[in-house]
């Protein structure tokens, strides 16, 4: 039988992504800007603040709005 030494584990710290500023406030203000309007279309685009004229929208996302818990009847 031959006998080994186990390796000697080494330990690699993990590099973190550093952005700089300008491209983090990039990201953040167009991860923003979609949040917004994908919250429009879903919560509140119906009735008199209504941008499109119509049921056609408000159809299209009907099922949406009731499964994030938002009343819209």
């Amino acid at each position: 039988m031959s006998s080994t030494t186990p390796n000697a584990h080494t330990h690699e710290t993990a590099t973190p992504l550093v952005l700089p500023t300008s491209a983090a406030m990039t990201w953040l203000l167009g991860t923003t800007v979609v949040a917004m309007i994908v919250y429009y279309f879903i919560g509140v685009e119906q009735g008199a603040t209504a941008v499109f004229s119509g049921a056609q929208v408000h159809e299209l996302i009907h099922d949406a709005r009731h499964f994030l818990g938002f009343p819209c009847h």
